[in-house]
């Protein structure tokens, strides 16, 4: 009879394991859906609601801008009143969120959801990572499991375009948001059952002028990246939101070494792990972000595929990743973690490097290669690297060490597409050869962006809005090549470090491993609090 009823408590422990997985799964599907579905959905947003310059910018940036902003904090939230809680609050959230967004009649309600889709987004991103660390004790299979998770957030983002262009091909633009109703209701609902509660039994308290310091940090930094990438670095509200960003971040910092309930303990900064699993986060999203989005472009305003047809061509990329993923968990316990991420690394170096051998007229099958070897490796990378930062902490802090892992990406995109963008615009800018005696404001749109040059070709006679699209499209496709080649050489480099950075960790880590030769000499575990020599109230 004893030995029944164990057998039964063991099913139900499994059953339970993988369930908590299944519904975090689906709720980062959502999530990563809802990070990519919008941009189809513009042209049509557009036409309906007939949005300013502005207010369009801030439709399409206030999600990512929210979500960033309080990741860390809903991290923090989760670990102290508990991350079953806070993904249910945030699921039903957003679902709301999501059903305003879809009916919104004017700009400004739209922008008032997205940024409360934003908000919801915190609180269950890192709610979802946390709550696998904790259920899945076992090192193999909590790596196993980080790599299922990395690998449907990946074919999340695939999805999104295909999904969108499907909706929008025979509905109104709010019906790529209604998607999300039905699916956070399953979430909810299995959430309820299936859910055990997690978190750290000795919180402490949330230090209130920590909360506005990483937000306006956070915050400031990514707008002033955005705008530097859209508007230049000669803005004067890059330089003051730059400015604001780097002085809460700054003072955040040290005011976290000086509490005794820091919201991020940054001494998790001195675990090896932690740190280059976190900086490889940053930099892989820094070197391939910008280069994704152009992509995007690349099918439909060169080759000239519908959003559906382009989101299709796109998607073996992310069911790649979703493959890496996957994967990834066997490869770490036979080679170890350094040359799984040094080798899902070079793969997507060796996929950005491909697009030297990009052509205005599409050769899909040489591209399909690149998109599927570059997407493995991000498969690789990121489901070790999420691993790695998970199994550097107690599981207490599983929440707010997912979020400092979940924010790099953030940052790294962002800065990714200052950059890295701003090379791409470059690069057209400077091939561009317009036909002599074009109007001013002509010459002015065609030099914008590759869609302003073909919608001035619009206004023009044969022969010169011929020639006007032949040279826009070469030069934006020489502008990818030149990114693919600049991002590849950056993750050349990550690469190597990767495989210095990540050696002697452990293929299998414990609870509460000791990962490199800094922790050796510190008695505390990342997540308790020691004594300071100062207290901050």
């Amino acid at each position: 009879m004893v030995s029944v009823e164990a057998d039964a408590d063991a099913v139900n422990v499994i059953s339970r394991k993988w369930g908590t997985l299944v519904v975090a799964c689906l709720a980062m599907l959502m999530l990563s859906l809802d990070l990519t579905v919008l941009h189809l959905a513009v042209p049509k947003l557009t036409e309906a609601l007939t949005p300013t310059a502005t207010q369009m910018l801030w439709i399409v940036d206030i999600y990512g801008f929210a979500l960033a902003a309080l990741l860390v904090t809903m991290g923090n939230v989760g670990d102290r009143i508990g991350r079953k809680r806070l993904l249910l609050i945030g699921t039903v959230t957003f679902g709301a969120a999501s059903a305003v967004t879809a009916y919104a009649p004017n700009p400004e309600l739209l922008i008032a959801a997205r940024a409360l889709l934003g908000v919801a987004g915190a609180t269950i991103m890192p709610s979802t990572l946390s709550l696998v660390r904790n259920v899945f004790t076992d090192a193999k299979e909590r790596t196993s499991a980080v790599g299922i998770w990395s690998s449907v957030t990946a074919v999340g983002f695939a999805l999104g375009p295909v999904v969108g262009g499907a909706l929008l091909n025979h509905y109104w633009w709010g019906s790529v948001f209604l998607i999300n109703l039905p699916v956070m209701a399953v979430i909810f609902i299995a959430g309820l059952a299936v859910l055990p509660e997690s978190r750290n039994p000795r919180p402490g308290r949330i230090d209130l002028v920590s909360v506005p310091l990483s937000a306006a940090g956070v915050l400031g930094l990514i707008y002033a990246l955005k705008e530097a990438a859209y508007d230049g670095v000669g803005q004067t509200q890059v330089a003051v939101a730059a400015a604001i960003g780097i002085v809460a971040l700054v003072v955040f910092v040290l005011r976290q070494t000086r509490l005794a309930e820091p919201l991020i303990d940054v001494r998790l900064f001195r675990r090896r792990a932690f740190t280059a699993s976190v900086g490889a986060t940053l930099i892989t999203l820094f070197a391939t972000l910008a280069v994704s989005l152009l992509f995007a472009q690349y099918f439909q305003l060169v080759v000239g595929w519908s959003p559906l047809i382009a989101g299709l061509a796109a998607l073996p990329g992310g069911l790649a990743g979703g493959v890496g993923g996957a994967l990834s968990g066997s490869l770490v316990h036979r080679w170890g973690r350094g040359p799984v991420v040094a080798l899902g690394l070079a793969m997507v170096a060796i996929g950005l490097a491909m697009l030297f051998g990009l052509r205005v007229t599409v050769n899909y099958p040489y591209l399909l290669v690149a998109m599927i070897v570059q997407g493995a490796g991000m498969g690789f990378t990121f489901s070790v690297t999420n691993d790695t930062v998970l199994a550097s902490v107690p599981k207490e802090r599983a929440g707010a060490a997912s979020a400092i892992s979940e924010t790099a990406a953030e940052i790294g995109g962002a800065l990714g597409i200052a950059v890295l963008g701003s090379v791409t615009t470059a690069v057209y800018r400077g091939d561009l050869k317009l036909p002599a005696g074009l109007p001013a404001d002509i010459t002015a749109q065609a030099r914008d962006t590759l869609g302003g040059a073909l919608q001035a070709a619009a206004a023009l006679p044969g022969d010169a809005a011929g020639a006007v699209i032949r040279t826009a499209r070469d030069s934006f496709v020489h502008g990818i090549q030149v990114t693919g080649l600049a991002g590849s050489a950056i993750l050349v480099c990550l690469a190597v470090a990767a495989l210095f950075a990540l050696r002697g960790v452990p293929k299998v880590i414990p609870d509460h491993a000791e990962l490199d030769e800094h922790d050796e000499h510190d008695e505390h575990e990342p997540g308790e609090t020691r004594e300071p020599a100062r207290r901050t109230r």
